[in-house]
């Protein structure tokens, strides 16, 4: 049976997107900075690696490496993916024609809706009847593969609160936000006991956590090296 898993990355602080991201700021990414601290986080996290710039085709390069692979296996297992209205209205706004999933898409929202199909395989289906039922759409249609959960925040806590997370995905970065979109950190349910069963560490050279600035970008370095944790996490049965 298909599995239900959350891959999300993480300031240091803990925050998943940081303060002023929204609808309402988009145009305005100087607001308390969120442009910039996004950025720093998602560059920390995915937008140099390999696999990610083929997938949104942005031109050669790119790292290679654990990282890499570990981008690479997560992407490919991807069956269908659910998220929240927020969510999918940022994306709508920022992501390219042809959005980066190639796989069905449930948004949670009260809105109706026809499907919203884009070119490379991504279909958005809207639905209006509660995270269950996303839920069991979006087992049918990844087959053998698996469902991840992409966010928001509010919503990976309604299906942590539900139980029926099998896995997390945590990639913690060394950029501090200082306040925003917090991760789901609080769950009312047993089903939200969770076991490590993978650690990845990768040490970024010439930068370090003490240097990032409060609007999340890299000032003056020591020299030491940043870490950057990449966890699994296996719900404990």
């Amino acid at each position: 049976m298909s599995k239900l898993f959350v891959n999300i990355a993480l300031s240091l602080d803990g925050y998943m997107a940081p303060e002023g991201m929204t609808m309402e700021n988009w145009d305005k990414p100087e607001y308390k900075s969120w442009g910039a601290k996004w950025g720093a986080l998602m560059r920390r996290w995915i937008f140099n690696q390999q696999y990610f710039r083929e997938n949104l085709k942005l031109g050669p390069g790119g790292e290679t490496g654990p990282v890499n692979d570990m981008l690479r296996t997560t992407t490919e297992r991807i069956g269908a993916n659910v998220m929240g209205k927020r969510m999918f209205d940022q994306g709508e706004r920022a992501w390219p024609e042809e959005a980066p999933f190639r796989a069905p898409g449930y948004v949670l929202t009260h809105a109706k809706r026809e499907p919203w199909v884009r070119p490379g395989g991504t279909t958005f289906y809207f639905i209006n009847d509660g995270p269950e039922r996303a839920l069991e759409l979006a087992r049918g249609s990844a087959g053998s593969r698996d469902i991840r959960i992409a966010g928001g925040a509010e919503v990976i806590q309604q299906y942590l609160n539900m139980g029926a997370v099998d896995e997390l995905e945590i990639a913690l970065t060394s950029v501090r936000f200082g306040g925003g979109g917090v991760s789901s950190r609080t769950c009312a349910s047993p089903g939200c006991s969770f076991a490590l069963i993978g650690l990845l560490i990768v040490q970024l050279l010439r930068t370090c956590a003490m240097c990032v600035s409060e609007s999340g970008l890299t000032t003056s370095c020591s020299g030491r090296s940043a870490t950057r944790y990449y966890g699994m996490l296996q719900r404990a049965l």
